[in-house]
């Protein structure tokens, strides 16, 4: 799977957004876990094809809970922890200078969600502050593992609140066949 930056952007070597450390990244080759042999790779469109080299590594994301997260007991509505961890791999991209609209019209390809295996542990409450993390546990040829919680305060040894395991592809967009 590759993951392609825009044309004219810069090439990281450490981001920080929202305060939080995020990965290491290189701009060579195309992603891929630890022993795993490079492919040669040709960029789309003269675009900046970058390597994850720390799967493993966490990027955080901050989060505040609003009116519009809670359900009528006051509490985070279930399946917006799912906005949350979307909002924190977004943001992680992001950080990577990838933004999924210059790469979906650079490459005709997009992400899309295979499969969520999630685990709600206790509430989060309106006004909470949440730190959503993002954890690549594994990358395919055309899908990647990962591992992502929801945990109360912004820091990592928070309360756990949510945790998922999250399997995104890579598709062709007017297809939507693997790539």
């Amino acid at each position: 799977m590759k993951i392609v930056s825009p044309p004219g952007r810069p090439k990281a070597k450490r981001a920080r957004s929202g305060g939080s450390a995020v990965h290491e990244v290189t701009s060579v080759g195309a992603i891929f876990p630890p022993g795993r042999p490079k492919e040669k790779t040709t960029p789309l469109g003269g675009s900046a094809v970058h390597e994850v080299t720390s799967v493993g590594a966490t990027f955080s994301w901050p989060v505040r809970v609003y009116w519009e997260d809670t359900d009528a007991g006051g509490i985070v509505f279930y399946a917006n922890y799912l906005k949350f961890f979307e909002r924190a791999r977004t943001e992680w991209l992001r950080s990577l200078g990838i933004e999924q609209q210059a790469l979906r019209a650079s490459s005709g390809g997009l992400f899309v969600v295979a499969s969520t295996s999630v685990t709600y542990h206790r509430p989060a409450r309106l006004d909470d502050q949440l730190l959503v993390t993002a954890q690549v546990l594994d990358i395919g040829r055309a899908c990647m593992t990962i591992s992502q919680q929801a945990r109360l305060g912004l820091q990592s040894a928070g309360d756990l609140l949510c945790e998922a395991t999250i399997r995104i592809g890579w598709v062709v967009g007017n297809t939507f066949k693997p790539a």
